[in-house]
């Protein structure tokens, strides 16, 4: 639990600094970030997969780029639910999806 909680805030910084980067993506607090790490994680988790699923024949289709459209509508679902979170266009969703999946993977693999 502990493991998740210094992940989650580690997350959430990140989530609060990368408006500096991508400018597409806005973010009102640290407080906003953490929640959207949050709820990322819960949606990474839950329904994420759900969509794989459901759309693994258009992704068949077009040799697995369907992912990241999967992947942006993670992204644009978070933003609908947490308020103070903003989001633009598709690449920009795209490359901060890929940004948080490099920091939780460098997190967790610090972490063992």
């Amino acid at each position: 639990m502990t493991n998740y909680i210094i992940r989650l805030l580690l997350v959430g910084l990140v989530v609060y600094l990368i408006p500096q980067i991508l400018p597409d993506i806005q973010v009102a607090s640290l407080t906003s970030a953490v929640i959207v790490a949050f709820v990322m994680s819960l949606l990474n988790t839950f329904v994420k997969p759900i969509l794989t699923l459901l759309s693994l024949p258009i992704t068949i289709l077009t040799l697995g780029l369907f992912y990241f459209v999967v992947t942006v509508f993670i992204v644009y679902v978070c933003d609908t639910i947490v308020g103070g979170f903003k989001v633009h266009g598709f690449l920009q969703p795209l490359i901060f999806s890929f940004i948080l999946s490099l920091v939780n993977s460098a997190v967790g693999s610090f972490q063992k």
